[in-house]
């Protein structure tokens, strides 16, 4: 299906934000808001948000990806992925404007961009958002870190014939290995013992939270190659918050086999436009 492109200044809180807005000739009622993870501007890494709103404009999906404030083109502070609820829902304000055929909003993340499309929902409830794309979403803590390290990385490296060549050969530094492995193994067992009470929640609780009561539709895309999904999965398998969350039947989960954070191949990237579609107009497009 042809499209067209075209920018779009809209205001934030005082500042103006730039969006690129890609409109199918026949749009469905559905847009897609691709959400950047910092900190990099709208394009993404690879060009993979560029490729991406194209690739859902040629399926009629009409896409826009923007800079939120203090980036790219758009005027303010630098913000992080815990500060931009404002953003996203001025954009939101700007993508429908823009696209008046829209009236089902999905938000599209990769790493803290995932974590702050949970966190604009956990804080808005935003009735205009009804699916969520997270793509190897950002839940670390020192606990979470740690217990990947031991899992991934200590677990891996003693198969590894360099590993034990290193340490027959004396060059491994084996006290500074250990040292590392047992703090690591300290700091992933802080987790697992009684909490002291805190009012404020996390922003990984928020998260757990928001995922466990979403009416929409989710998909959680996760790369098989990727520490910070790996760190994910820690996140999950350790709370039985994140655990009822994840189980519910909302949630669609896939995995790209051997790809890493960025989706950094044309093959990966093919993947990830692909099973965004299917989802799109299985689960949320009905």
């Amino acid at each position: 299906m042809t499209f067209t492109e075209h920018a779009a200044i809209f205001p934030c809180a005082g500042d103006q934000l730039l969006g690129i807005v890609a409109a199918p000739e026949l749009p469905q009622a559905t847009g897609v808001l691709i959400v950047v993870g910092g900190p990099q501007y709208r394009v993404g890494s690879h060009r993979q948000f560029l490729l991406l709103s194209r690739a859902l404009a040629e399926a009629g999906y009409p896409a826009m990806r923007f800079d939120f404030r203090g980036m790219g083109d758009s005027t303010g502070e630098l913000r992080n992925f815990e500060t931009i609820n404002e953003d996203i829902a001025a954009a939101i304000d700007a993508f429908q404007a823009n696209c008046p055929q829209v009236e089902r909003i999905v938000l599209w993340g990769l790493c803290d961009a995932a974590s702050a499309n949970l966190l604009y929902w956990d804080q808005t409830r935003d009735a205009r958002v009804h699916g969520l794309v997270l793509l190897n979403p950002w839940a670390r803590s020192e606990a979470t870190l740690a217990r990947t390290h031991i899992k991934h990385y200590y677990g891996q490296r003693l198969v590894q014939a360099e590993f034990w060549r290193k340490l027959l050969t004396g060059k491994l530094g084996l006290g500074r290995a250990i040292n590392g492995f047992l703090r690591s193994l300290k700091q992933a067992r802080k987790e697992s013992l009684p909490a002291v009470q805190d009012e404020t929640l996390t922003f990984q609780k928020k998260m757990a939270h928001a995922m466990g009561t979403f009416h929409g539709e989710v998909l959680l895309l996760l790369s098989e190659s990727d520490y910070t999904a790996k760190e994910f999965i820690q996140a999950v398998q350790a709370d039985r918050l994140w655990s009822a969350a994840i189980g519910r039947p909302n949630i669609t989960q896939s995995e790209i086999p051997e790809a890493d954070h960025t989706f950094s191949s044309l093959e990966w990237r093919g993947q990830v436009e692909s099973i965004t579609r299917q989802w799109l107009k299985t689960k949320v497009n009905q």
